[in-house]
C-alpha cells in the first residue's frame, strides 16, 4: 500500500513539473508588434467597349430555323471581320441554341432558336462604329471593362504610393509610441477593382442602328486599389 502511494506522488509530481515546464515555454505576447493596413488608389478610364449581338427565330421546321439563324449569324461575321485587329477589335461567336417549342398539351408544335454575336476591343470607336453595320442581329448589351494592361499599369503607379504610406505611418506609430524606429515583419500586397457606374445597355430587342450610325458611348470610370497590410518590431529608444 505504501509503494502504491509512493508511486502516486512521483507520478503527480512529475506532471506538474511537466506542466510547469510547459507554461514556461508559452510566450507572452509581444507588446512592441504592431499590425495595421493602408491603402492608396487611383481613378482610370475604362478602355474596353464590349457589345453583345443576337437574334432569334422560329418557325414549324427545325432545319429551317437553324438555316436562317446561320445566315444572321455570318452575315454579320462578315461585317465584323472586315475590321476586326487581335487586341483591338476581337470577334467571337456566342450561345447558339435550337429546342423545341411545346403546345399548351405538351406536344412538339414548333422550334425556336437563338444565335449570338460578341465583339470587344480598345477601339472602342470602331467597336461603337460596328453597330450600325450589322443589320442581321441586335444588339442585346453593351458595356466597359478595364483592360489587364491598363489595371497593370494603375496597379503599378500605386503600388508604391502604398508601400510609402506603410512604412511612413509604421515610423510615425512607432514614434507616438515612445520607440526610436522599425523593423518589417510580415506584410502582404493585395489589389482590387471598385467598379464605378458604368452606362450598360442591356435590352433583348433593341434594333441595331441605322447603317453606318455609331451606337452613341460614354466609358466612364473605375477605382484601382492596393492595400498593403502586416505588422512590423517597433525598437526601443537606445538610452
Amino acid at each position: 500500500m505504501k509503494t502504491i502511494l509512493k508511486r502516486t506522488a512521483a507520478l503527480t509530481l512529475f506532471a506538474l513539473a511537466a506542466a510547469g515546464s510547459q507554461a514556461q515555454t508559452i510566450e507572452a505576447p509581444r507588446r512592441d508588434l504592431l499590425s495595421f493596413s493602408v491603402s492608396a488608389s487611383t481613378e482610370v478610364p475604362l478602355d474596353v467597349l464590349s457589345l453583345a449581338f443576337s437574334t432569334s427565330r422560329e418557325g414549324s421546321d427545325a432545319n429551317a430555323v437553324q438555316s436562317q439563324l446561320k445566315a444572321a449569324l455570318e452575315a454579320a461575321l462578315t461585317e465584323a471581320r472586315k475590321v476586326a485587329k487581335p487586341g483591338q477589335l476581337d470577334v467571337q461567336t456566342g450561345n447558339f441554341a435550337l429546342y423545341p417549342r411545346y403546345s399548351p398539351k405538351g406536344g412538339i408544335n414548333g422550334w425556336q432558336g437563338s444565335a449570338e454575336l460578341l465583339v470587344e476591343g480598345k477601339d472602342t470607336v470602331a467597336v461603337a462604329a460596328l453597330s450600325g453595320r450589322i443589320t442581321t442581329m441586335n444588339i442585346s448589351r453593351t458595356g466597359f471593362q478595364l483592360s489587364r494592361e491598363a489595371r497593370g499599369k494603375a496597379e503599378a503607379q500605386v503600388v508604391g504610393d502604398a508601400i510609402h504610406r506603410f512604412r511612413s505611418q509604421a515610423a510615425d506609430y512607432a514614434r507616438q509610441f515612445g520607440y526610436a524606429g522599425y523593423s518589417i515583419g510580415e506584410v502582404s500586397v493585395n489589389t482590387s477593382e471598385a467598379m464605378q457606374a458604368v452606362p450598360m445597355l442591356r435590352a433583348k430587342a433593341m434594333a441595331a442602328p441605322a447603317m453606318d450610325v455609331a451606337l452613341p458611348i460614354e466609358s466612364g470610370r473605375t477605382t484601382v486599389s492596393v492595400s498593403v497590410s502586416g505588422s512590423v518590431l517597433m525598437k526601443m529608444v537606445n538610452k
